[in-house]
């Protein structure tokens, strides 16, 4: 199954078949991102964020970096101009300490909330 953020991946799923994945989660991804690598730039988080889910995810601009202007406006991120490693301008965003307190938080949720789900996917035998 693969999962798209604001478009379909040509050739393996047309737009009706698109799935959704769950509010919150390309924040988690962008925070964790942020903190696992330091400051980068969109292009470099998309390109991450993609890579780490082995290519099952596929990141529309139009969604990622309203997704970074928002974290960026409650605190959790912090951006500043630099240099691309391609001698380009580029926004780096990097982790604040309220984002550090925010990813802790968000990720212990979504350890509960799995653990749940997967209670219900993998019940325990009885008897």
């Amino acid at each position: 199954m693969q999962y798209s953020y604001g478009k379909a991946i040509e050739g393996e799923m047309g737009e009706n078949d698109r799935t959704d994945v769950w509010q919150g989660t390309l924040a988690l991804m962008v925070l964790k991102t942020l903190e696992a690598l330091g400051p980068l730039h969109g292009y470099g988080i998309a390109r991450r964020i993609e890579q780490t889910s082995g290519d099952l995810l596929s990141l529309n601009y139009g969604t990622l970096y309203p997704a970074l202007l928002k974290l960026e406006q409650e605190g959790a991120i912090a951006s500043e101009w630099g240099v691309s490693e391609k001698n380009r301008k580029a926004k780096f965003y990097k982790l604040t300490r309220a984002g550090e307190k925010r990813l802790a938080s968000e990720q212990r949720g979504w350890e509960q909330t799995t653990e749940i789900v997967a209670r219900f996917l993998t019940p325990a035998r009885e008897g």
